[in-house]
């Protein structure tokens, strides 16, 4: 089987990696990259962050662009883009409405990039679903990325908050009965900036 994703550079060319095939091509309007699960990304450089607020006009653009995609937005979260993030991801999450997922550089976007491309086509053999309970794979891989939570935990959240913006605005104590105390403070810390580390 062969996965085409579309990807916009400087000048056109291809590649091949991993049984997917990536184009390069300049015409594809606001989004960095068109995956074949009607998934558009938007990248966030550190540089983005750091030179100041031009990625804002960029986003909106990405979010005013209406469309059938899915639209998600990589952003390079890094030792000096820190400071800037928890704003970011208020505009991103709150404001534009918009998936957002932190990623340490070029190089675990490309393999979160490749993860949700080759999970599409899997399915649970063993798992009946109603039109009404289908789970969208990207939002389950977004949802896995907080820390303290796994695939069992993210479908369990997924099934009581049916969107990821409800999720980010579970309050503690509606997160606790579904996750238990620890992974819920977990995530509301995630979602509200101030991250529990484990030092």
């Amino acid at each position: 089987m062969r996965l085409w994703i579309f990807v916009f550079p400087l000048q056109r060319s291809t590649a091949s990696d991993g049984g997917v095939k990536i184009l390069f091509e300049k015409e594809l309007g606001v989004a960095d990259f068109h995956l074949p699960s009607k998934t558009r990304l938007l990248y966030v450089s550190e540089c983005d962050i750091i030179a100041g607020n031009g990625y804002k006009r960029k986003l909106v653009r990405y979010r005013n662009a209406s469309s059938s995609f899915q639209e998600l937005v990589l952003v390079e979260r890094t030792r000096l883009s820190e400071q800037y993030f928890s704003a970011l991801q208020r505009f991103v999450v709150f404001d534009l409405g918009l998936s957002l997922l932190p990623v340490s550089g070029q190089t675990e976007a490309s393999q979160l990039i490749t993860q949700i491309v080759h999970g599409e086509g899997r399915e649970n053999p063993f798992r009946r679903k109603t039109s009404g309970q289908l789970l969208d794979s990207v939002t389950l891989i977004l949802v896995q990325q907080i820390p303290g939570v796994g695939r069992v935990k993210a479908l369990t959240l997924m099934q009581n908050f049916p969107s990821l913006k409800e999720i980010s605005n579970a309050s503690p104590a509606e997160l606790e009965p579904i996750v238990g105390e620890g992974s819920a403070q977990q995530i509301h810390s995630f979602f509200h900036g101030n991250l529990i580390t484990g030092t």
